[in-house]
């Protein structure tokens, strides 16, 4: 089963819909509740002009940025994991805009890499992830999402990537509003190694991070990797 969105691509695993459901939401875990309010408008608004400015890319800009960075990738995961046959890796479903990694999903699979998706299966909870192949049938999840079936295989992913709205060079991830990603990371234990996975032009000078935000190990744009800054 699939489904299409308003661009005519396969919607995302439901926690890239988080910003869609719940636009207001925002956990304030800032000491200073007005700063956390302050931060979470500003969010808002970069979203929106950030989301505005990947959809207006075009139909070849988006494929040349999905290549490269898929290109990128298949040299990070081969220099940082010495290849991943055997290991565990969490993708994500392209939507509005967000690079297409889907075809690299697949030859991973086909590598010998164990593939997952993440899915919202209760919400303000961590995330679980479900095995997924080229060959599972999906079902309407969370939100009427697609999703691997309720029976797939619930893992624990070594290596999982993260689409994001924006980053800054500190490595801090602008998501989607929803909180899942930071939630999950929070709860895994060990944590996977997390690749943030955007463009190049979404580089911010700071998302100001909160108390909740999680500094991701890699930042991953259509430019390769990102060098970050060292935080204190």
């Amino acid at each position: 089963m699939s489904t299409k969105d308003d661009e005519g691509g396969s919607y995302a695993s439901p926690p890239c819909m988080a910003g869609e459901i719940a636009p207001n939401y925002f956990d304030p875990l800032a000491v200073d509740p007005g700063q956390a309010r302050d931060v979470a408008r500003w969010r808002r608004a970069e979203r929106i002009r950030l989301r505005a400015e990947r959809q207006a890319l075009s139909v070849d800009a988006r494929a040349t940025i999905g290549e490269a960075l898929a290109g990128h990738l298949r040299n990070l995961l081969a220099t940082q994991f010495q290849g991943v046959r055997g290991r565990v890796f969490s993708g994500y479903w392209p939507i509005k805009g967000e690079p297409d990694l889907r075809p690299l999903m697949t030859d991973l699979h086909e590598a010998g890499v164990t593939v997952c998706l993440p899915i919202v299966e209760q919400k303000a909870a961590p995330l679980v992830f479900r095995r997924w192949t080229p060959d599972t049938r999906m079902v309407r999840g969370d939100w009427n999402i697609p999703v691997p079936p309720p029976e797939a295989e619930a893992l624990a992913p070594d290596i999982t990537l993260a689409p994001l709205m924006g980053w800054d060079a500190e490595g801090y991830r602008l998501g989607y509003g929803g909180g899942y990603f930071d939630r999950t990371l929070a709860a895994q234990k060990p944590r996977p190694f997390t690749i943030g996975i955007g463009l190049q032009s979404a580089r911010l000078a700071t998302i100001y991070p909160q108390p909740h935000d999680i500094r991701l190990d890699v930042i991953l744009t259509e430019a390769g990797p990102q060098i970050l800054q060292e935080t204190t």
